[in-house]
């Protein structure tokens, strides 16, 4: 498994990350379909999430939270905007102020995820995630949102290969 290709477009304030993956479609439509799997690769290191509410069809939410090691949670929302299993899956940050913005200040708005056949064996996956801004988007990326991206790609890694997290 690797990352393939990162793509910034600030025209649409947008970040891409394609990665191939070792194993089927329908193998990595399970990382998102399985929040017990999905605990084990979504965040960033330290930070274990935990899933509360998981509908994944189109008009649910998945609700979860992230706890670091000195106590601090980090809690999300998301609506499902579209879900076609196993290779399309829409989000959005549901937890927004009156003015439709993140309330929890990250500035980003959705999530388009894809994953199609690989040519050769394996699927590829596409996490494309959309802000609000062209200031969320810089300041994410300043921050390191392309380094957490490819750290969440190892930790599928990890947990495609049955390994714990």
């Amino acid at each position: 498994m690797s990352v393939t290709r990162v793509e910034k477009n600030p025209e649409s304030l947008s970040v891409t990350v394609t990665a191939d993956l070792d194993a089927t479609v329908e193998r990595a439509w399970q990382l998102w379909a399985d929040p017990r799997q999905f605990e084990q690769w979504w965040g960033p290191p330290g930070y274990r999430a935990t899933v509360v509410d998981h509908d994944l069809r189109a008009g649910g939410r998945i609700t979860f939270f992230m706890a670091g090691s000195e106590g601090e949670r980090h809690d999300s929302t998301w609506e499902v905007i579209a879900a076609d299993p196993p290779h399309h899956l829409e989000l959005r940050d549901a937890d927004v102020d009156g003015d439709g913005r993140p309330n929890d200040g990250n500035a980003i708005t959705a999530m388009i995820i894809t994953i199609g056949e690989r040519g050769g064996g394996g699927a590829v996956m596409a996490i494309s995630t959309h802000f609000d801004s062209q200031a969320g988007m810089e300041e994410h990326l300043a921050m390191g949102f392309e380094e957490g991206i490819r750290i969440v790609f190892s930790q599928i890694e990890t947990v495609l290969a049955g390994a714990p997290a």
